[in-house]
């Protein structure tokens, strides 16, 4: 396919007394062996490159005449010149010699911050067919595909020049309207939609948290085992990560541990990875620890909104009367992982920082895409969308602990699974995590050791797994090739003398 080259051609400068038609055509020439101009793309008409440089028409043609001769440009009429597909053998292999020179290594290590030296990669989803039992996928094969695309192209079809030029940092007002509704509605918050924050999501909420509350050095609290993302973001920032044990209740506050501690991440609605609920006595509790201390609380939301068990506990945010928790949430989840859009609710103190600090990274979140969730809360979509995916996702559990009790009992322990799209299973009779994943992956089921997301040494062996990603019959499956799986881990520790230690 030939393409047209509509722009003006940036050639180097003419050396003095360098004829005009040799510079021309050296100066192509080269283009064309470093791939600036590709195969098959137009060159400029004679005409035009000849006005722009200054020079005689005659001049170059003749140029043009030579690169044609030597085989570098073909031409036919009325389709003007293009660089041939296929270059001189001897020339192609010239330039792929000169392109495949390796890069010579720096002498002397950058200068960088110390930022920069912290900072390691937070690994995204990986983009493959789910299956059993993959954790932290919604059922994106269920999601409304064409309703969305129906409510973006009538957002479109009606687009104005106030969402062509952009919206304030702390987002859409329309979408906050609809979020705030959302929140004080369905999680018990207490906010105005001023204080709603718009993002590309949860980790956009760390590090704009992390930002305004801690310095290096100082001591952030969260969750063990926990969210990993969380800590990637503070100890990027130079603080110092203190590990907080849980028990049935979530965070088991310790005074001891807690002192000059200036944030606390926990996520109380559905605790990530183990799925418990933080009770309302241990909420009452940190709240009244951080009032006293000045510290702030960064309240995830993680996965609350699909609940299958029990009433519904309000958000600690909404038992707040200090200012003291900010509250985050994302639609990743709920709707699909490339919907980058969440939000953070924070004080009425801190809308003015928090705006500020967005003002001068991320200016404000992607607006057409606000624009088009806004119109899918405000249209009823988004409840009913949430309302249909309960009640599947409802079912998938049921399947999964009706299949762990005939086939998993004596080698994984399910939890009591009360909200979210995946559960924590306590292994037995002395099996670890990265075993029983390495072994599960060799019968194409996936599950994550508990492990990996602990601050340092896990108490207890365990595995998370999903269950809202795939159908009923992949679950079936995935529960009767994890248990022949565990069966063989179990038969060869036996073997090697391992006894029947629990961990």
């Amino acid at each position: 396919m030939k393409r047209a080259t509509n722009f003006e051609l940036a050639l180097p400068s003419r050396e003095a007394g360098q004829p005009a038609h040799r510079w021309l055509y050296a100066a192509l020439r080269a283009r064309i062996l470093a791939g600036r101009l590709r195969p098959g793309a137009r060159l400029p008409a004679t005409r035009d490159l000849a006005r722009q440089y200054g020079l005689s028409r005659g001049t170059a043609v003749h140029a043009f005449e030579q690169l044609k001769a030597e085989g570098y440009v073909e031409s036919t009429v009325g389709s003007g010149t293009n660089v041939c597909k296929v270059l001189p053998d001897d020339l192609l292999q010239a330039s792929h010699a000169a392109r495949g020179r390796p890069v010579a290594h720096r002498k002397r290590p950058r200068a960088l911050s110390d930022f920069a030296a912290r900072v390691t990669l937070f690994s995204n989803l990986e983009n493959r067919p789910s299956r059993a039992f993959r954790a932290n996928m919604p059922a994106l094969d269920l999601f409304p595909a064409s309703l969305w695309a129906q409510v973006a192209a009538r957002r479109l079809r009606r687009m104005s020049t106030n969402l062509l030029l952009g919206c304030g940092p702390m987002g859409y007002q329309p979408l906050q309207q609809a979020v705030a509704a959302y929140l004080n509605t369905s999680r018990g918050v207490e906010c105005a939609p001023e204080q709603v924050a718009i993002l590309s999501g949860v980790q956009e909420a760390l590090d704009l948290t992390a930002r305004l509350t801690l310095n290096p050095g100082d001591r952030v609290c969260m969750e063990d085992p926990g969210y990993p993302g969380a800590a990637f973001v503070f100890r990027a920032m130079g603080a110092k990560v203190i590990a907080m044990g849980m028990d049935h209740e979530v965070m088991l506050p310790r005074e001891a541990s807690l002192r000059r501690v200036r944030l606390v991440y926990v996520t109380p609605g559905h605790q990530f990875p183990l799925g418990m609920t933080m009770s309302l006595q241990r909420r009452l509790q940190l709240l009244e620890w951080a009032r006293k201390a000045g510290a702030l609380i960064l309240e995830d939301d993680y996965d609350s909104e699909y609940r299958y068990a029990g009433r519904p506990v309000p958000a600690m945010q909404g038992l707040d009367r200090d200012g003291i928790v900010l509250f985050t949430g994302s639609f990743s989840k709920v709707l699909f992982p490339s919907l980058r859009l969440g939000y953070l609710v924070v004080p009425p103190d801190l809308v003015d920082k928090v705006a500020a600090t967005i003002s001068v990274t991320s200016r404000h979140a992607p607006l057409l895409e606000q624009a088009v969730l806004c119109d899918f809360m405000t249209e009823g979509h988004f409840g009913r969308h949430l309302r249909r995916m309960r009640q599947v996702y409802a079912e998938r559990l049921s399947t999964l602990l009706e299949g762990a009790r005939h086939y998993l009992t004596g080698l994984l322990e399910l939890s009591e699974v009360e909200a979210g799209l995946q559960t924590a299973g306590w292994l037995c009779a002395g099996l670890d995590g990265e075993s029983a994943r390495a072994a599960a992956a060799k019968r194409k089921v996936e599950v994550i050791p508990l492990s990996w997301y602990t601050q340092g040494r896990a108490i207890r062996e365990g595995l998370q797994l999903g269950f809202a990603a795939m159908d009923t019959k992949e679950i079936r499956r995935g529960v009767r090739e994890l248990a022949a799986a565990l069966e063989t881990e179990l038969n060869a520790h036996r073997r090697s003398g391992g006894g029947l230690g629990l961990h």
